[in-house]
């Protein structure tokens, strides 16, 4: 059956609807709209999202979608929308699928042939950006680093070998958890070596706060002081990268010679310890390159 003759009888539509991270006021009057005209309300937790509800006089029918029942509920909904119903998928702040529930859901609609509409509107990741100070341009938003520290300490090497990739200039950022934020800091200074970075408490509440300073800085500051609340984290791009080069050091290695060393001691792979070889001689990546040929 095609989408159009779907649509011809009556088939319903999921709205993925962004509701406020923290201040009522961010709520969109689109969001209100839908959130009022919709048949049901699936939400990560129904107590919170009655609050947002009762706030604005709404009385849509709630019903809990999240991460421990998506598979049983999801295929419910898909029922219910299949049967015509509208559906407004809420997490308890921000956007759904976004590091919340809903990314299953909008495959299941998706391969049903249900529409799937977006309601943008507040997003941690994107207002902490936004008053970082931190490179705009290009970012990646990378939820929740592992809990467990020998994969988070992984997770953070593979970016850091990501990052010696030529002209790298992406601003990371992370959500975190206050009971992990010190452990969180403290193995990113150490893996990712000097970047300044910004940790965002907060956002649009009462408390919002912005730290900033190097990553050091900022995972010594939060050992003295743990963060309460919800947490953003962005890391902006090493220190050379983003045009503060590092004074070259002097070094009784050959080029190739300090390649390999930092290859079988540091665990780079050979990019990346052609980069920091380079970076340490002052060298750009093409004369790095030539000098790498002439010594073979």
């Amino acid at each position: 059956m095609t989408d159009a003759r779907k649509a011809q009888e009556g088939i319903g539509k999921l709205y993925l609807v962004s509701t406020p991270i923290g201040n009522l006021e961010d709520i969109t009057l689109r969001a209100l709209r839908v959130l009022g005209e919709a048949d049901i309300v699936a939400c990560e937790d129904t107590r919170q999202t009655q609050k947002l509800l009762r706030f604005f006089d709404i009385e849509t029918r709630m019903v809990s979608y999240h991460e421990h029942n998506e598979i049983t509920r999801g295929a419910e909904l898909v029922i219910e929308m299949e049967e015509g119903a509208t559906v407004a998928l809420a997490s308890d702040a921000g956007t759904p699928t976004l590091s919340d529930p809903g990314h299953h859901l909008v495959k299941l609609c998706l391969r049903h042939h249900i529409p799937v509409i977006p309601v943008p509107g507040p997003s941690a990741a994107l207002a902490a950006l936004a008053a970082s100070g931190l490179p705009v341009e290009e970012f990646a938003f990378l939820g929740f680093l592992p809990a467990r520290a020998g994969s988070r300490r992984k997770r953070l090497a593979a970016l850091r070998d990501a990052a010696a990739m030529p002209d790298e200039q992406r601003t990371l950022i992370f959500y975190e958890a206050p009971h992990r934020i010190a452990e969180m800091l403290r193995d990113a200074a150490e893996i990712l070596g000097p970047r300044p970075a910004v940790l965002a408490r907060e956002i649009t509440k009462l408390h919002e706060e912005f730290l900033r300073g190097t990553l050091e800085e900022l995972a010594a500051q939060v050992a003295k002081h743990a963060p309460r609340g919800e947490i953003t984290v962005l890391i902006g791009p090493a220190v050379e990268a983003s045009g503060q080069s590092a004074a070259p050091i002097a070094s009784p290695l050959s080029l190739s010679a300090r390649v390999a060393q930092l290859e079988r001691e540091a665990g780079l792979d050979r990019k990346a310890a052609l980069k920091q070889a380079a970076r340490e001689r002052g060298l750009n990546k093409r004369e790095a390159y030539k000098l790498l040929l002439l010594e073979r």
